[in-house]
């Protein structure tokens, strides 16, 4: 199980530091072990992806460290505040609404396809809650599998608000690339589908 957080402390002549998990909660203490061979020294401010697991005193410690995006300039961002929102994230919603829009009034979509969107949405989004909320309590996580096969079925503009209003999966670069490809995907297909072009290979395959 797997979670994300930053680096808010480093001690480089120790070789340790901690890490502050971006759902909150304790700190997370980290030796340079933690981190793979090559990844330089870790430093403020970078954000990470872990494991958590336990030393003999029984406390935690992350193991299996990976490095998510460089460190920032000044102060450490608060985890607190909402995802910022990048050019493409920021439009991708209104733009598909204006497509959609298009489609629709050439093509006649059903209304049903809209409500699938809707459903599917919400779903997408609830699950994103709901792994947040295990990652917290350290529960059973939803796998990421699960959420990008949500998105590809039409609940990405649910994924993607999650991303940005609940700050999960918004930092983590292969999944975030993964998302994105479902997004082209259901976005591709909903224009194919709804094209004349379906009901006329249809009527020629009978």
């Amino acid at each position: 199980m797997r979670t994300e957080g930053l680096v808010k402390s480093w001690n480089d002549d120790r070789g340790f530091g901690f890490i502050e998990p971006i759902h909150g909660g304790q700190e997370i203490f980290v030796h340079i072990k933690a981190f793979p061979p090559r990844a330089g020294r870790p430093r403020v401010g970078q954000y990470v992806s872990f494991e958590i697991e336990q030393n003999k005193e029984g406390k935690k410690r992350a193991k299996n460290v990976e490095l998510l995006r460089a460190v920032r300039s000044g102060a450490p961002r608060r985890f607190n505040a909402t995802s910022d929102w990048g050019t493409v994230s920021l439009l991708a919603i209104p733009a598909f609404l204006f497509l959609y829009g298009i489609v629709a009034v050439l093509w006649r979509v059903p209304n049903l396809v809209a409500g699938a969107y809707f459903l599917l949405s919400v779903a997408c989004f609830a699950a994103y809650a709901a792994d947040k909320s295990a990652a917290k309590s350290e529960g059973r996580r939803t796998p990421e599998n699960t959420l990008l096969v949500l998105g590809l079925l039409g609940g990405w503009p649910g994924g993607l608000l999650a991303q940005q209003l609940l700050l999960h999966k918004s930092l983590k670069a292969l999944f975030r690339n993964a998302f994105w490809w479902t997004v082209a995907i259901n976005i591709c297909s909903f224009v194919v589908l709804s094209s004349p072009l379906v009901n006329a290979w249809s009527h020629l395959a009978k």
